[in-house]
Parts: C-alpha cells; sequence; structure tokens
C-alpha cells in the first residue's frame, strides 16, 4: 500500500488483490468523513433526528409486527 498526501488530497494505491467487499465499506466510511466533516450539526441533532424517523417508520410498520 502507498500512500501519498499532495495539498488537496490523499491518494492511497492498493493491491487489487485486496477483497472488493471490505474495501467499498472502508470507502464507504471515508466517503461518510468526508461529507460529515463540512457538517455543523451536532450529535444531539443527529440523534433527535432518528428518534423521529424511527417514530414516524414505526407508525406506518408496526400493524405488521403487532397482530
Amino acid at each position: 500500500m502507498i500512500i501519498e498526501k499532495t495539498k488537496d488530497q490523499i491518494l492511497i494505491k492498493i493491491s487489487p488483490k485486496v477483497d472488493a467487499f471490505g474495501f467499498q465499506r472502508i470507502m464507504d466510511y471515508l466517503e461518510y468523513l468526508e461529507i460529515t466533516s463540512k457538517s455543523k450539526a451536532k450529535q444531539s441533532d443527529a440523534d433527535k433526528l432518528a428518534n423521529e424517523l424511527n417514530q414516524v417508520w414505526w407508525e406506518k410498520n408496526k400493524n405488521s409486527f403487532i397482530q
């Protein structure tokens, strides 16, 4: 593996023999870090939104679980 840091980016070169599934998970995490690095949201804001979404989902789907 070779890691090069330039003024504008970090370049990572790896062997093509690396497991594609594992590599994709790493790339997804790096993309998440890049996207969230610009966010001004607080963890409490994210938690509140997640709770609201879970409540809406449960109201729409609870009849599938409770008989």
